[in-house]
């Protein structure tokens, strides 16, 4: 008697992503040999993530979003963060890490964004309100609880972030600036019109944050290609860090303030916290 084979729905893993055969890779059921050569990087992505073909719009909005925030120079905590760890072990794969690990709630993650926009979109719809008002509304109720906007500000951009700016251009262009987009610009110009509040742009963050949720990703999926947009920058600063000739990188006295007193007696403290010879 042999054993029963396993019914779709007892094995352990399912997936619908790829599928590897003794002679053909297929990519959500295309021959990756007819990808290879055929279908641009930026829109290989979209297929993989969504399970689609993106129209050549969707192609063109998406490769904006991955070329929007190719580099900060080391104004980024994540490649300073990958320069100093590369410097310690010169490892290409330690300083992507070390990069990707850095990404969170204060830099580069559309999620928080993204999920304020769908959430702030679906209570509009259901308020019947015009958007406007709907958007004033809520900056005030936002302002009264101390709750933060996501995706506003940026310490050196004033009043627009040029790259956030380019991307909301391609999007409109491409149709792609959908009724969550506008209502997030719309909740944006509620916010500046309170007092202090005129400088403070949308970001590239932010913008990325619109348009990824209008090309249908999810948060979580929008923050993975926010990862992968700045991993050329990545490379590009790791490698630099590995000819540098400079090993292991400190951070300079000259840029710290030190609060540590040098005139404490050991033995007299060690006695008065109880211990003894011996102990």
């Amino acid at each position: 008697m042999t054993a029963e084979q396993p019914t779709e729905a007892d094995r352990y893993w399912h997936s619908s992503v790829s599928r590897v055969t003794p002679h053909k890779v297929f990519i959500r059921g295309y021959d990756l040999e007819d990808l290879v050569g055929g279908l641009p990087f930026t829109a290989a992505s979209y297929l993989l993530i969504k399970g689609e073909l993106p129209t050549p719009q969707q192609a063109r909005v998406l490769d904006a979003v991955l070329t929007a925030i190719l580099d900060y120079s080391l104004h980024k905590p994540g490649t300073a963060a990958a320069r100093y760890v590369v410097s310690a072990n010169p490892s290409m794969v330690a300083g992507l890490a070390a990069a990707t690990m850095a990404v969170g709630e204060n830099t580069l993650a559309t999620e928080d964004t993204a999920r304020f926009i769908t959430a702030s979109c679906a209570q509009y719809r259901e308020s019947g309100r015009p958007m406007n008002a709907f958007a004033a509304d809520l900056v005030e109720r936002m302002a009264a609880s101390k709750r933060r906007i996501p995706g506003l500000g940026h310490p050196v951009f004033k009043k627009t972030d040029p790259r956030a700016v380019i991307l909301r251009r391609i999007a409109v262009e491409e149709g792609l600036w959908n009724q969550p987009a506008q209502l997030y610009e719309a909740i944006h110009a509620a916010f500046t019109a309170r007092p202090g509040k005129a400088d403070i742009p949308i970001n590239d963050v932010g913008l990325m944050a619109a348009v990824l949720v209008a090309l249908g990703f999810s948060p979580e999926e929008g923050t993975g290609l926010a990862v992968i947009s700045t991993l050329p920058g990545v490379v590009a600063h790791i490698s630099e860090e590995l000819t540098s000739g400079k090993p292991i990188r400190i951070i300079p006295d000259a840029t710290v303030s030190y609060d540590v007193a040098d005139d404490k007696d050991f033995s007299t403290d060690w006695k008065e916290a109880g211990w003894t010879p011996g102990a």
